[in-house]
């Protein structure tokens, strides 16, 4: 029997979005392909939640919403946005970055050898954000069940690769996001396939908007997040080593919660888990909901920038590793520092979900 593909636009997608229905069985749980502003996508759908994966630009997955509640947690592209948001996606959805931050003049040592990453930041002179969030990533699979609805991409990384040319290794890293009552799942997967020890970097750019209410203001809104401390920059945006004092509001936001833009925050700080959890918490205090980024201890740093306390949208970026940390001279713990060897993996799983709480 031919299947049948129906183009259509969704009542509840953003404006420049079409879906191809071709994996839909029940209105609690289906998968699409589809369009989103132009370019690619894959659907995701489990009640009133749904997610919008972007494999071509990145392996983005650029939006998480409910629909019912008229909730969009994610900091999305507008339509006028598209062309400058293909050019860098560093500020909507969740963007990998691999290896994550900056690299003094775009090098590090390892396995005795120099490696020079291009030097892409031209205010610090620095490698900025890696080389990943920006290229297609293959399609694995997407789909559903009763339980939830689902996408894997995945990329790989070998010498007939542009990327191999200035990070000579071979591996690959597969992204799965799950959509259910549990909220959004992530889990991420890095094999490596070669024969020499590689670094294993990593981190996401994840934006998250505060408001994420339709009639919300970012004033009602606390942010938590499990930092230890902040690590002093230098004037290139490198960690000297050293740390700085917490002023009151980020003492604020490690213990109660502050208000996500009480100043610019470009700011760097060792992951401390708390009560077993390495998280952020955006609590609404109007409506009395709050939205949980639980990312895993894994994480060892926490990257958090405000876009210059605009207001609107902020990013709690979850790192393996320090900025910078091959080139550091201190504790492989102490900095993230992860390898991994021929054939080995390394594997985390994180979790956006909303949590109702008292106002």
């Amino acid at each position: 029997m031919p299947l049948l593909m129906v183009i259509t636009h969704h009542p509840l997608t953003n404006k420049g979005e079409t879906r191809l229905n071709t994996n839909t069985t029940s209105a609690a749980s289906a998968s699409s392909e589809g369009d989103y502003q132009g370019e690619k996508a894959i659907y995701l759908r489990y009640g009133s939640y749904e997610a919008v994966m972007l494999p071509e630009i990145g392996g983005n997955l650029v939006a998480y919403r409910d629909h019912v509640q008229d909730y969009q947690f994610l900091h999305e592209p507008t339509p006028e946005e598209m062309t400058s948001f293909k050019a860098r996606p560093m500020i909507h959805g969740i963007p990998v970055l691999f290896p994550p931050n900056r690299y003094k003049n775009g090098q590090f040592a390892w396995n005795g050898e120099m490696l020079q990453l291009p030097v892409n930041e031209e205010a610090t002179g620095n490698h900025l954000h890696g080389f990943l969030y920006n290229i297609p990533w293959k399609v694995e699979e997407y789909g559903h069940t009763g339980k939830e609805s689902y996408v894997s991409v995945s990329i790989t990384i070998d010498e007939n690769h542009p990327v191999y040319s200035f990070f000579p290794f071979s591996f690959s890293i597969t992204l799965r996001y799950a959509l259910s009552s549990d909220g959004l799942m992530q889990h991420v997967k890095i094999r490596n396939h070669g024969e020499s020890t590689m670094p294993c970097l990593l981190a996401f750019h994840t934006s998250i908007n505060a408001p994420f209410t339709a009639d919300g203001s970012a004033r009602d809104y606390k942010l938590k997040l499990t930092v230890g401390d902040r690590w002093e920059l230098d004037e290139r945006m490198l960690p000297t080593t050293h740390f700085q004092p917490f002023v009151p509001e980020e003492e604020q936001m490690r213990d109660s919660g502050v208000y996500p833009f009480f100043a610019e925050m470009d700011n760097h700080y060792t992951a401390v888990p708390q009560n077993g959890r390495n998280r952020m918490e955006l609590h609404d205090t109007k409506s009395g909901v709050s939205l949980i980024y639980d990312v895993g201890t894994s994480y060892k740093q926490w990257m958090i920038w405000n876009n210059g306390a605009q207001g609107g949208f902020f990013c709690p970026e979850p790192q393996i590793n320090l900025v910078n940390a091959p080139n550091l001279d201190m504790k492989l713990d102490e900095v993230g520092l992860f390898s991994l060897e021929m054939g080995e993996i390394w594997e985390e799983t994180s979790r956006l979900y909303v949590r109702q709480s008292h106002k």
